[in-house]
């Protein structure tokens, strides 16, 4: 069942791609579907279907929405400091804390932190993260956890948790 759900997903993402419903794509999409989903239907998260339940899906615009608007000021930010001639860093590398506790809410919190301009993610290690950040304001773990991860942990939470 696992298996056919997620062949089903593969499927309406290849039709979503192509927007075509002529029998030669279609049937492209049946070979490539069923493909992945053999070769790589174990590495598939078991519950990945839960991520399109509606009120899921609806955190998810919801965090993507606030993730754009983190990576734009974050730009403006590392902007900022490159062109201040007293280029005002103090990087260095942080040990912050998740409370998320799926592989794949952490894993796509490491990469939404990533993906955020002044900051990268080095390492990850049961519930921490070790993360290269521009400029570290604070010597404080838990301020530093809030300053970095906060904003994005809490509606993580909410999709995949």
């Amino acid at each position: 069942m696992k298996r056919f759900l997620h062949f089903l997903i593969l499927l309406g993402i290849w039709l979503a791609l192509t927007w075509s419903l002529q029998w030669q794509e279609v049937l492209a999409g049946v070979i490539v579907a069923l493909l992945a989903d053999l070769l790589l239907g174990d590495i598939f998260p078991i519950g990945s279907v839960k991520v399109f339940y509606p009120i899921r899906f609806f955190w998810m615009c919801v965090y993507t929405v606030v993730f754009i608007w983190y990576v734009i000021k974050a730009n403006f930010d590392v902007a900022y400091r490159v062109l201040n001639i007293n280029m005002p860093i103090r990087p260095g590398i942080v040990k912050v804390r998740t409370r998320l506790k799926t592989d794949m809410a952490r894993t796509f919190l490491a990469n939404s932190i990533t993906l955020t301009p002044g900051t990268l993610t080095v390492d990850m290690t049961g519930d921490h993260l070790y993360i290269h950040w521009i400029n570290i304001s604070s010597e404080d773990p838990e301020k530093e956890t809030e300053l970095i991860v906060g904003h994005f942990e809490n509606l993580l939470e909410r999709v995949f948790e």
